[in-house]
């Protein structure tokens, strides 16, 4: 695993993390913590595996 694989682990759950936090504050609304969500985990998917 390189070190850019290991950094996408690393980051994606964090940006889970933090567009939930920002959820529960009533920052985001639901749609737009299921975007931020589906759209870390699809970069974060499509960067794995081409690296």
């Amino acid at each position: 695993m390189s070190d850019a694989q290991a950094g996408l682990l690393v980051a994606t759950p964090i940006i889970i993390g933090f567009s939930l936090v920002l959820h529960r504050m009533g920052v985001l609304q639901r749609g737009g913590t299921i975007s931020a969500v589906f759209a870390s985990v699809a970069i974060a998917a499509v960067l794995f595996l081409n690296q």
